[in-house]
């Protein structure tokens, strides 16, 4: 954890990073990270936004679904998007823009301060920095079973990209991985098997049969069918049997640790990404 007053420290949440944006008469736009319109299917974002009072406005944020503890969940999250939800919350942490101005050269201190004036009176929730020890808010979020934290320089400028101002820590470790497969066993779903890019190349990572409830465990095998292939799309061929596909779909999976060669340890299945 980064530690010293340059730093300052936020809560990482467990959701959907999006942008929102805000164009004069334009009804508000929510864009998903790769630059989606999913506008659609974060309505109560959009609906939420039309309280800001600004022409044009560009916020950096994530979408949840937070729990009674604060504590948020990417797999609350898939479910709740599998109908429309009432419960999603937009949790913004930086401005971009705002009536005409760039703001990515102000300081981050500065544009925080004008997004927490901005969204004042609105449903869409401000994401507090802590001005204390990097390891002390770090132990406290792993504690209360949050995902983790994210550091950030309080004087940097907004860059796109990854960058040295932002350290993230998560309290699980967490992976998006593709999935190369997935098993049937007695005529029921038994988990998918999943896979790391090494070059050009797919390396065989894990089975993962947790983290699946019936509707999840559906839903997968629905996405999954239309993209079967004969043969494994592991550069060394494994000895599991199973029903293999292109790995084009990615799954967000939390594990303890991994093997030497690179295997998950206790992996479990959190959702789909649908957003890269």
């Amino acid at each position: 954890m980064p530690s010293g007053k340059r730093w300052i420290h936020e809560i990482k949440f467990d959701g959907y990073r999006v942008q929102l944006h805000i164009h004069n008469e334009d009804d508000p736009k929510v864009f998903t990270r790769r630059g989606n319109n999913w506008t659609k299917r974060f309505k109560k974002i959009a609906d939420d936004a039309f309280l800001i009072n600004a022409g044009t406005a560009i916020i950096d944020g994530e979408v949840v679904v937070p729990a009674v503890n604060g504590v948020t969940d990417f797999s609350v999250l898939q479910n709740e998007l599998r109908g429309k939800s009432k419960k999603i919350v937009m949790v913004a942490f930086d401005l971009l823009y705002l009536n005409g101005f760039d703001l990515r050269q102000l300081a981050l201190i500065e544009r925080k301060a004008m997004l927490k004036k901005l969204i004042a009176k609105t449903a869409i929730q401000f994401s507090e920095s802590f001005e204390i020890e990097g390891r002390e808010m770090f132990k406290h979020a792993c504690t209360i079973g949050l995902e983790g934290v994210v550091s950030k320089v309080r004087d940097s400028r907004y860059t796109s990209g990854r960058g040295n101002d932002w350290v993230k820590v998560t309290c699980q470790q967490r992976e998006t991985l593709p999935i190369a497969g997935f098993a049937i066993k007695e005529n029921e779903f038994d988990g998918i098997y999943v896979g790391r890019h090494k070059g050009n190349q797919l390396i065989y990572a894990g089975k993962v049969d947790h983290g699946f409830d019936t509707a999840s465990a559906k839903d997968v095998q629905a996405r999954l069918k239309p993209l079967i292939r004969k043969t494994q799309p592991y550069a060394k061929k494994i000895a599991h049997k199973g029903i293999w596909v292109e790995p084009s779909l990615e799954a967000e999976i939390e594990y303890r640790a991994k093997s030497a060669e690179g295997k998950l340890r206790h992996p479990f299945f959190k959702g789909i990404r649908e957003d890269l």
